[in-house]
């Protein structure tokens, strides 16, 4: 039990929290910036959980499966939340969902057959924390100001930059799990040999 009550786990935790709150504060109130404000300490937590868990050696089954899961809960919030309120296009959902529901279904061929999850990479990092810089931006453009032409341009380039990165990745989580998958049935002969 103790292996789970660190540091890092109550900041994913706390993150998790966050995603009812942020859909309240941009849907029913449309205080915005608090909202944003929430995407920003989802943010900085979401960096902060992981690197704290590998200085202090705190990993964890509980951080490896949830950080992931909550990273791509406040993707669909977000952009549940963006398009309800007509800030993003269609197109760029559907994207997104595609990706997730393609490796959703890989990750599971992988359990079936005992293989390990697909293991979160740097550039695969990178493409979340684009995305979950670009859309606070893209929030903020809603607003008539030139706050608000400003986060239009830069909310739309990480959008953009990330979407790119986040596809790339997937591809590239594709390719590991169908090799993982491929190599399987020869590393079974042999460890089946070598019990013999």
């Amino acid at each position: 039990m103790r292996l789970y009550l660190t540091i890092p786990n109550a900041l994913t935790a706390l993150r998790g929290l966050g995603v009812p709150l942020f859909i309240w504060l941009a849907v029913s109130v449309k205080a915005d910036h608090w909202a944003i404000v929430v995407l920003m300490v989802g943010g900085v937590t979401d960096y902060l959980d992981g690197k704290l868990a590998r200085r202090w050696n705190q990993t964890s089954r509980f951080g490896e499966l949830a950080d992931p899961a909550i990273d791509r809960v406040y993707i669909v919030a977000t952009l549940f939340v963006l398009y309800y309120r007509h800030a993003i296009p269609l197109w760029i959902i559907a994207s997104l969902f595609a990706r997730d529901l393609i490796l959703a279904i890989v990750t599971l061929v992988l359990t079936r057959k005992g293989l390990p999850p697909l293991k979160v990479t740097y550039i695969g990092k990178a493409a979340t924390f684009n995305l979950l810089y670009a859309f606070p931006l893209l929030l903020l453009a809603l607003s008539n100001s030139w706050a608000g032409r400003l986060a239009y341009i830069f909310g739309w380039a990480f959008t953009l930059w990330g979407v790119a990165l986040y596809l790339f990745t997937g591809v590239s989580y594709f390719r590991s799990a169908v090799k993982s998958i491929r190599v399987l049935p020869s590393h079974r002969i042999i460890s089946d040999s070598r019990n013999q």
